[in-house]
């Protein structure tokens, strides 16, 4: 039927390669840490101070960046991130010390900010309620295949120019993106290729158009429904970030594999954590078409994806290269499956004129848990080499956050603002 077909799938694929953009990008400089390290001279506590800087922009990027999404739309929105990040990105190219490094990192947190709350806005205009979980976990998906084609395209790319070339070329793809979002983005009721049903069938919930100004972020914390999704955020995003930037140094110290050797390995582990993320979208829509709740499919759904990270307190200690990686592929597997539902759970709660900004709060809090963990973990690594307690910690934070849930959030409904 044409009502369950057509532009909005279109959209949803716009928004899957900016956000494949985005994680080539910042995922860079995990890739040539040893590279670089060896290169510029870092420590392990530079590494992590470098990474903090994108971290506090990242954190710092989103409070402003939901509420600018909101007030201004989803279009603006991610052509203004998408140039600062790319510039940023490109700029990576004349650093030269630890300082340089971070002020790039710095800005390039600051557009990246942008991305999340765009796009899961642009979710919320596009898709009916029992759609959007599989929606999220499809661009999210794009988080991991960034990942995958970084590792690649980066390794190709420093090996056959230096690594200075690798920040440009990824760089420059986010200038190209945006001459075609702004050629076909626009909301469904204005774009001039949408049919009738197609329409019909994106505003099947009934949901009432909302036109009043979007919300200060600060607003939001009148509900318990904010608290608990912020907690689960700061206690757990660090994970993934920590996955991005510290793995492929992880395999190298621990397995002695090196730059070209590390493409395998981080291939499979954002592979599977791709399968993972439009795997948890695509059970929790089907647990509502079945006709179970949504305060059961999300949750449901989170709660699986909890048990996928447990095995991951085991990684520091085992010898075999392969078995690692199936255990953080796991564990990535069960982040990103989370991740699709956590972002739904904000547009199946808040209403349209708050999501930006509600996934701009949780997003800084997501952050600044990253940025403090991103620390602590350089300093740990500096003093003890050890990644025990790093993985023992992350193999816990999901199911904590299922609990944080069930508790402070007794069913997963819209509330009035």
């Amino acid at each position: 039927m044409k009502g369950k077909q057509g532009v909005r799938w279109k959209i949803l694929t716009m928004i899957f390669f900016a956000t494949t953009i985005n994680y080539i990008d910042r995922q860079i400089i995990g890739i040539l840490k040893p590279f670089i390290a060896d290169d510029l001279n870092w420590s392990e506590a530079d590494y992590g101070y470098i990474v903090t800087a994108f971290q506090i922009a990242y954190a710092i990027g989103l409070l402003s960046m939901g509420k600018f999404i909101d007030k201004h739309g989803t279009r603006l929105g991610y052509v203004w991130a998408i140039v600062v990040w790319s510039i940023a990105g490109m700029a990576h190219a004349a650093a030269r010390g630890v300082v340089s490094f971070a002020a790039a990192r710095f800005v390039l947190g600051i557009g990246e900010a942008a991305n999340f709350p765009a796009a899961v806005k642009g979710i919320a205009e596009w898709f009916p309620k029992k759609e959007r979980a599989f929606a999220a976990g499809l661009f999210n998906s794009g988080s991991t295949v960034g990942a995958i084609l970084a590792p690649i395209v980066v390794t190709w790319i420093t090996l056959s120019f230096g690594w200075q070339w690798a920040f440009i070329i990824t760089g420059a793809l986010g200038l190209i993106w945006v001459f075609f979002w702004l050629n076909y983005y626009t909301t469904p009721e204005k774009h001039p290729k949408i049919t009738p049903e197609e329409l019909a069938y994106i505003h099947q919930d009934n949901e009432e158009k909302d036109n009043r100004p979007s919300l200060k972020w600060i607003e939001l914390f009148k509900y318990k429904q904010t608290y608990a999704i912020c907690t689960t955020r700061f206690i757990s995003d660090w994970v993934w970030w920590f996955f991005l930037f510290w793995i492929p140094d992880f395999l190298s110290k621990t397995h002695g594999v090196n730059l070209k050797d590390v493409v395998l390995p981080l291939i499979v582990i954002y592979a599977v954590s791709s399968i993972g993320g439009i795997g948890g979208g695509w059970l929790s829509s089907n647990f509502i078409k079945n006709g179970k709740s949504v305060n059961y499919a999300r949750k449901t759904t989170i709660f699986i994806c909890a048990l996928l990270v447990l095995p991951v307190m085991l990684v520091s200690q085992i010898a075999n290269l392969w078995v690692a990686v199936v255990f953080i592929s796991l564990a990535a597997a069960g982040h990103q499956g989370w991740a699709s539902n956590i972002f739904t759970i904000v547009s199946d709660v808040y209403p349209k004129n708050a999501v930006g900004s509600m996934m701009g709060l949780s997003g800084f809090t997501g952050a600044i848990g990253g940025a403090l963990s991103a620390a602590f973990v350089g300093v740990l690594l500096e003093s003890t080499g050890s990644y025990f307690l790093i993985f023992m910690v992350a193999s816990s934070v999901y199911m904590l956050n299922w609990l944080i849930l069930r508790v402070f959030i007794k069913e997963i409904k819209p509330i009035g603002i």
